[in-house]
């Protein structure tokens, strides 16, 4: 009988695996603090919970690297258990001091209900919460903001969409800043940006994500984050690069929707759809 030639090829995925879940996060040295100018442009990287900045965090961690951009984070929630929102938080800066992005608390505790029920149930406390982000958006006056599209399955995610949208629109900047959505919980339907990561750059998201200490030993999830962006280059050479095109050789990627939120809704941003591999400027903003 012959031997199936891919049984070590995916026996290595299991070892691989087992590696992982042995290496002590503990033992993971900080990178040199990176100082960027005070006049470089700013990313407002809108996080449902912690360790989404890490997650979805490919595209922010090349703009930092590459081209001196500030990305600052912005903890929408610190998560709906009380008990784990201190933790959580210590957590977070953990992870946002290794990958150099900046981070500013939405406000005390974090929002709460931010949920399309809590829009409609709590309105109230939705206002107050527009208010707060469309404060931040008008204080930090960014390039770009960063935030999941509107159906990210997650009831965190999609509430985040929506309430980043109508704070935007609160705050009215003008030129108004460059939309960018990410996903997770579920795919978006259209997606016009795939961005490659190098190794390097994946092993440093995976140790972030590591970071979140307290999350990662229920569901060691950092662990699958490259093989999420594996399937992303799958899904990416089809939907970004076209239908039945040649797939690029990347081997890491994550996907966005880059455009414009208008009182019209959504619009592309120019030179869209695009691939953008380890070699290419990311001068999206």
């Amino acid at each position: 009988m012959s031997q199936n030639p891919y049984r070590r090829f995916v026996e290595g995925y299991v070892r691989l695996m087992e590696e992982g879940r042995a290496a002590a996060a503990s033992s993971i040295e900080y990178p040199p603090v990176r100082s960027a100018s005070a006049n470089a442009p700013k990313l407002l990287l809108f996080s449902p919970h912690p360790d989404d900045e890490s997650i979805t965090g490919a595209l922010p961690l090349r703009l930092v690297r590459e081209r001196g951009v500030r990305v600052i984070n912005v903890a929408v929630t610190l998560g709906s258990n009380v008990a784990r929102r201190d933790g959580r938080l210590a957590e977070l800066q953990n992870a946002c001091r290794y990958l150099g992005f900046e981070l500013r608390v939405s406000r005390p505790g974090g929002l709460e209900k931010i949920s399309v029920k809590g829009r409609a149930e709590a309105p109230e406390n939705w206002a107050a919460s527009v208010e707060v982000i469309a404060r931040i958006v008008q204080e930090e006056r960014p390039q770009a903001v960063l935030f999941p599209h509107e159906r990210d399955w997650n009831s965190t995610h999609i509430g985040t969409h929506h309430l980043v949208r109508e704070a935007l629109a609160a705050a009215a900047l003008d030129p108004a800043p460059i939309a960018i959505e990410s996903e997770f919980w579920a795919p978006m339907d259209a997606p016009n940006l795939m961005v490659e990561s190098s190794p390097a750059d994946v092993a440093d998201l995976v140790a972030a994500v590591s970071r979140h200490a307290g999350e990662v030993a229920r569901n060691p999830y950092h662990l699958t984050l490259p093989a999420w962006m594996q399937d992303n280059v799958r899904r990416g050479a089809e939907i970004v690069g076209g239908q039945g095109g040649t797939a690029p050789n990347f081997v890491f990627a994550t996907l966005y929707r880059v455009g414009y939120w208008t009182k019209d809704g959504w619009v592309p941003a120019p030179r869209m759809p695009r691939i953008l591999g380890q070699s290419d400027a990311p001068d999206l903003i």
